[in-house]
């Protein structure tokens, strides 16, 4: 199993051999590693002034990886799990030796040529032998929008015998202009999406590390979907979480230019302080997060030790176990598990667990309700739960347009029932507020347009009536 990678540094003022401290590996001294089921070696074929090539080479132990519980034998082929492609063909294997030796690499970070590390370089990558159920036109769909040249040539069942036809390998070829850490995460999550498989088991943890690799390209590809369903196993929930992630990542607001910051500030971060910083200014002690899905708001609201009781809702039973492992609940200190808590509960029904607190949130959840389930929704939150405050954000769909990754008339996500104007939300909101006894004002998130409006407009409900 073979990966090559290579440079000639052309016009860049660098001699081709500085790709070793790109890679953080001395082109000198060939180094290897132990990793489940075999040996990965890193070495330097070529490594000269004008050109640079380093190979990383696995040395998979079919046995070895059987006893590490790692083999899987096809239905009805038990020998499978001994005689297979996996020591021979690019997969999962090969990303996890990646991620292993190129970890700092793959971050962009470079301390010794920063300059280096941090601008598109040529490059040349080439895998022989790799799986692609789809055929060469598959691997042109994953690679070609990332901004490389494809060239993926069908393997050959038998050579020597052409009339069997090609095999499900190809040998890929891609060259470009790109940053070194972009390239080696469009490997790492497109080589067992190739493939479709993975040689360990996928839980909610590979959700994180998918959004991580592929921070910045994922969001925005055509074949987001196919990739997120495969890298995850086709386990449609972890992958609905991940595109729910990938959503809120692809709208990044531009940040104002900040000398402290290291880079725009995401939408889904900005979207969860901003409504944290609400909560301070109200004062809020007892908190209900409804709709909570994967717990980032959670996790935000308990930095802040003012906050004395947390009640974290999902309609999901599979969304509460995602937030609790997101959160380490399991491990926080005790004090910190008292103020928490997790509630199976649907935000269009009353749920007398949640009457009577401070402040209620609805982060990104209404515009997931079908439309004519709104009035239960309002009904369930504003008169039988009747928080002192309510705190509701949805996207502002005027915004859309500024979204190049988004076509025309398409929703920020394949849940969404609808998403609202301004004007829309407003009248939808001032509605409410009347209806059930509360003041309402409207606040943007995010940068706010002259033409457009904020990517996410929020509606604080303050209650001014008591209940009858």
């Amino acid at each position: 199993m073979l990966l090559t990678m290579t440079t000639d540094l052309a016009g860049f003022d660098h001699p081709a051999s500085d790709f070793g401290f790109l890679l953080h590996k001395n082109p000198t001294r060939p180094q290897r590693t132990e990793i489940v089921g075999g040996t990965a070696h890193v070495f330097y074929p070529e490594a000269t002034d004008a050109r640079c090539s380093a190979a990383l080479l696995l040395e998979i132990d079919p046995i070895a990886l059987v006893r590490a519980g790692r083999g899987k034998a096809p239905e009805g082929f038990t020998l499978g799990q001994y005689v297979n492609d996996r020591p021979y063909a690019a997969s999962s294997l090969l990303a996890v030796a990646m991620s292993k030796l190129f970890r700092t690499a793959m971050t962009g970070r470079c301390d010794a040529r920063p300059d280096l590390a941090a601008q598109p370089i040529p490059l040349e990558l080439h895998v022989p032998a790799l799986p692609c159920r789809g055929g060469t036109e598959l691997a042109e769909r994953m690679f070609g929008p990332l901004g490389w040249a494809v060239d993926a040539r069908p393997v050959p069942l038998d050579p020597e015998l052409p009339a069997w036809g090609d095999s499900r390998y190809v040998d890929l070829r891609l060259s470009g202009v790109l940053r070194l850490a972009d390239a080696l995460n469009h490997l790492y999550v497109l080589l067992p999406v190739l493939d479709d498989a993975k040689h360990y088991w996928v839980g909610s943890d590979e959700v994180d590390k998918l959004v991580r690799a592929g921070a910045g390209w994922l969001g925005a590809h055509p074949e987001k979907d196919l990739i997120s369903h495969r890298y995850l196993a086709h386990r449609r929930y972890l992958a609905d979480s991940a595109l729910e992630r990938l959503a809120e990542a692809d709208g990044a607001a531009l940040a104002e230019p900040d000398d402290d910051a290291e880079g725009p500030v995401s939408l889904a971060v900005e979207r969860r302080t901003t409504v944290a910083a609400v909560l301070r200014e109200l004062g809020a002690r007892r908190i209900v997060d409804v709709g909570c899905g994967e717990g980032a708001l959670i996790g935000e609201l308990l930095k802040d030790p003012m906050i004395g009781e947390l009640i974290a809702t999902d309609v999901s039973a599979r969304a509460l176990i995602a937030a609790k492992r997101r959160l380490h609940y399991d491990d926080l200190p005790d004090r910190q598990r008292e103020r928490l808590r997790f509630l199976q509960s649907s935000v269009t029904y009353a749920d007398e667990r949640l009457a009577g607190l401070d402040a209620a949130v609805l982060m990104e959840v209404v515009e997931h309700v079908d439309p004519p389930r709104l009035g239960a929704l309002a009904h369930s939150v504003f008169q039988a739960a009747r928080p002192a405050a309510v705190v509701l954000t949805t996207p502002n769909s005027e915004y859309n347009v500024r979204f190049e990754s988004l076509p025309a008339g398409a929703f920020r996500h394949p849940d969404h029932r609808f998403e609202w104007t301004r004007a829309e939300f407003h009248a939808w909101a001032t509605g409410v507020a009347a209806r059930y006894g509360y003041a309402v004002e409207f606040r943007p998130v995010g940068a706010d347009d002259p033409e457009v409006g904020p990517p996410t407009q929020l509606a604080l409900f303050r209650r001014t009536e008591v209940a009858a």
